[in-house]
């Protein structure tokens, strides 16, 4: 008895509250972009779908500087705690650091696609080599040394950075770096007079 009750229970939710897929109808609600909208409590996820569904609505642009700033201020911390430097004074230096060169690092991404390749391997050295200057000279350095092997550093970076992005012109913002222009003959006429 109990089976024909859930047969006909099952059979009268296939044959009410249906949608028909003809027209452009889906069965499935959806959000703005297509993809299937969450049923459950909004904002709460748990498990690897929900880390999974977060990553994929943060941008790499927003992402990507944050973990790297993140890391600096982590190897900051270790830095000046090696030098000497122990609990609070150490945590200020890793929290400068990591919020200075997130900053830094959100606005070079922000606006790396309206950037030149070779403006582009620039910012990207200048945030590099500055950020490695500072954090040597946390060690006890002169700032001589220090600046020298942020110049140093830099220029490693603004090397690597131009040869990837010239390597990879697909994905670049703007197309190739310098399209060869073909050479075209232009018959013009002559005005003679």
């Amino acid at each position: 008895m109990d089976r024909i009750a859930r047969r006909h229970g099952a059979r009268a939710a296939r044959s009410h509250g249906t949608v028909e897929t003809e027209h452009g109808a889906t069965t499935q609600a959806t959000d703005r972009t297509g993809a299937p909208r969450r049923t459950g409590s909004p904002g709460r996820t748990t498990g690897r779908a929900g880390m999974a569904g977060m990553a994929g609505r943060i941008p790499a642009k927003v992402s990507l500087p944050i973990i790297t700033a993140l890391a600096f201020g982590l190897f900051t911390i270790f830095r000046t705690h090696t030098d000497g430097t122990k609990g609070g004074p150490a945590m200020l230096y890793g929290l400068a650091a990591f919020v200075v060169s997130g900053a830094l690092g959100l606005v070079v991404a922000h606006f790396q696609s309206s950037m030149l390749t070779e403006t582009r391997a620039i910012a990207y050295g200048v945030v590099f080599g500055g950020s490695l200057g500072w954090c040597y000279s946390l060690g006890g350095e002169a700032i001589l040394k220090s600046c020298a092997f942020g110049f140093t550093m830099g220029a490693v970076m603004f090397v690597v950075a131009l040869y990837v992005f010239r390597t990879h012109r697909v994905r670049e913002p703007h197309g190739e770096h310098r399209p060869h222009k073909t050479r075209r003959s232009h018959n013009l006429p002559v005005a003679t007079h």
